[in-house]
C-alpha cells in the first residue's frame, strides 16, 4: 500500500491528536468588499482514532469545516485562513501538495459520488490511480482489501467488473468509502454518509464507521443527535453567531455534551428547543 508518514501529535489531555485546527476562518466570495464569512476562528482537535460528530443547523460551517480539512476549497472561491494540520503537517503550507493532504485525509460526501461509467473495481482504485500505481496486482490486492475494510468484498467479489451503479443505495455508499479507504488513509471525513439512506442501511454505516475508529480518525458531519450519541467519541457543536457566521460553540466528550453541556447554547441546541 502507499505510504504515509505517520507523526503524532499530543492534544492537552495527553492523548493523541490527528488534526489540529487553529484560529481557522473560512470567507467566500472573490470581490473583497463582498466576501462572505462562512465560519470564524475555529480551534478544535480530532484525537487519534476517535470519532468526532460535528453538530449544527444547516449553515453553521460543518461541511465548510470538513471540507478545509481536505483542501476542497482549492477549487472554489473559497479562502482558509488560520492553520490547519494533520499530524505536523501544516496542510495550507506553500510547499504542501494538495494531492499529499487527499493522500492522508479521505473524504465521503453526502451521496455516493462513484463515477458512473466505471466498474466497481475501477471506482474502488481511482485514487491509487492518481496517484500513479499501476501494478494490477497491486491494485487487486488494495482494491480486496479497501472492500473487505467496508463490509463489501463478499457481496461484490464476483462481479468486480460490472458498473458500480447497479449497487444498492447503501452499497454505494459504502463504495465510496472503500474508494477512500484505498489509498490508506489517516484520517476519513463523512458528510452525512447515511441522510440519503433508508434505516436498514445507515445501521451498516453506522457499524461500519465503528470498526474503522480502531485505526482511522474519523470526523462525521450529522443532523442526526441520534447517530451521534451512538457512534461518536467526542462532539463538537457549531450554530450561527453574530452576522450569520457560522461559530463553534462548544466540544468535548459526546456524553458530557449531550448530558451536562457546559455552554446554554449548546444544550438549547441539543435538547432541541433551538436547530
Amino acid at each position: 500500500m502507499l505510504d504515509s508518514p505517520l507523526t503524532r501529535t499530543t492534544g492537552s489531555d495527553g492523548g493523541e491528536i490527528a488534526v489540529t485546527l487553529e484560529h481557522v476562518t473560512v470567507t467566500y466570495g472573490r470581490q473583497e468588499n463582498a466576501k462572505q464569512v462562512a465560519v470564524r476562528d475555529v480551534n478544535l482537535e480530532l484525537p487519534r482514532n476517535q470519532v468526532t460528530a460535528l453538530l449544527g443547523p444547516s449553515g453553521c460551517g460543518k461541511t465548510t469545516i470538513l471540507r478545509s480539512i481536505n483542501r476542497m476549497h482549492d477549487h472554489t472561491t473559497g479562502r482558509v485562513s488560520g492553520v490547519i494540520r494533520v499530524g505536523d503537517l501544516d496542510i495550507y503550507a506553500r510547499d504542501t501538495q494538495p494531492e499529499l493532504v487527499r493522500t492522508r485525509v479521505g473524504m465521503v460526501f453526502q451521496r455516493p459520488n462513484l463515477f458512473p461509467t466505471l466498474s466497481i473495481f475501477d471506482n474502488v482504485v481511482a485514487g491509487l490511480r492518481l496517484n500513479h500505481v499501476k501494478k494490477r496486482a497491486f491494485l487487486l490486492e488494495a482494491a480486496e482489501a479497501a472492500l473487505r475494510q467496508a463490509a463489501l468484498w463478499d457481496s461484490v467479489k464476483d462481479r468486480l467488473g460490472l458498473p458500480a451503479v447497479r449497487l444498492s443505495g447503501g452499497q454505494q455508499q459504502r463504495l465510496c468509502i472503500a474508494r477512500a479507504l484505498a489509498v490508506e488513509p489517516e484520517v476519513l471525513l463523512l458528510d452525512e454518509p447515511c441522510s440519503a439512506l433508508d434505516p436498514m442501511a445507515s445501521a451498516h454505516i453506522e457499524e461500519l464507521i465503528v470498526q474503522l475508529s480502531s485505526h482511522l480518525t474519523i470526523a462525521l458531519v450529522t443532523h442526526n443527535l441520534f447517530q451521534a450519541t451512538r457512534i461518536s467519541d467526542r462532539t463538537a457543536v457549531f450554530l450561527l453567531g453574530d452576522e450569520n457566521v457560522g461559530k463553534l460553540v462548544e466540544t468535548g466528550p459526546t456524553t458530557e455534551i449531550f448530558a451536562s453541556p457546559k455552554d446554554p447554547r449548546t444544550e438549547a441546541y441539543v435538547s432541541g428547543h433551538i436547530g
